[in-house]
């Protein structure tokens, strides 16, 4: 008895979830992120509005590991799409290298190097014991903004995904940004949604769950996406250790990214 309904939730699960995956592939991405862009401008908002997006990442392979299902749909809707890495990813001293992956990985997601920045800053340092300054990532994040006219910015939540102090920085810094009125006009910032262990490694089976639950933004991509960001985190050779073949199989964020308005009232933090 205990078998069948085993097989049976497991059967109504997997149909759940390919219907869930045939409602999201039919949404209009672009109409939601220009009514997000819409919400945090003064101005008179024009529906012809270009998606000019900035993805802002601590370390080399954030860009895929991460936020490939973003960066793969913003691609797909035409956005005009930039990087921020705020460093080179120096932990075990293979900056120049890790350098190199970040152009290769974006090349393979379709961004020109041209539209990559990787700040190589002393006082940002690729360690996860280090509390980096909100006020050196605030000021970098809003000197990137205003020179490439952004409208949209992605980054980490406050959980970081992974807890790494660094991603945690970069939310701290947009956050600032988002509590003062140094924030661009029709800039919305965006932040990629951390969940539990258990349903980071449940791949697209935590469609589901995802569409149960309140978010601002959905990214969800197909195999082919799929296979494309992969390709990308194989050119990150230096990071590709075991347990990383298994992130690569397993991760919700190898398909699925959600993400959350990082409002004025979420952003009231005091400056470091």
């Amino acid at each position: 008895m205990f078998v069948v309904v085993f097989f049976l939730f497991t059967l109504s699960y997997l149909i759940w979830t390919k219907h869930v995956f045939r409602q999201c592939q039919k949404r209009s991405d672009h109409a939601r992120l220009k009514m997000l862009i819409k919400n945090e401008s003064e101005t008179v908002f024009k529906p012809s509005v270009n998606v000019r997006a900035l993805l802002i990442i601590a370390h080399p392979d954030d860009e895929c590991m991460f936020f490939g299902p973003a960066v793969l749909r913003l691609r797909q809707l035409g956005a005009r799409l930039q990087v921020l890495c705020l460093s080179a990813g120096n932990y075990y001293h293979e900056g120049e290298q890790r350098r190199k992956e970040l152009f290769d990985s974006c090349g393979v997601l379709g961004i020109p190097a041209s539209q990559v920045t990787i700040i190589d800053n002393k006082e940002l340092p690729d360690d996860p014991s280090v509390v980096w300054s909100t006020h050196i990532v605030s000021s970098l994040i809003l000197k990137q903004v205003k020179e490439s006219s952004t409208n949209l910015v992605l980054t980490f939540d406050g959980r970081g995904v992974s807890g790494h102090a660094n991603h945690i920085a970069i939310y701290r810094g947009l956050s600032y940004l988002a509590s003062t009125r140094t924030k661009p006009n029709g800039c919305c910032f965006l932040a990629l949604q951390s969940v539990s262990t258990v349903r980071k490694y449940l791949s697209l089976l935590d469609l589901p769950i995802t569409w149960l639950c309140k978010s601002d933004f959905w990214c969800i991509t197909g195999f082919e996406e799929y296979c494309q960001a992969k390709r990308a985190m194989f050119c990150h050779r230096s990071q590709l250790l075991w347990f990383r073949y298994f992130y690569l199989l397993f991760s919700r964020y190898m398909f699925i990214n959600t993400f959350q308005v990082i409002t004025q009232r979420e952003g009231n933090l005091k400056i470091q």
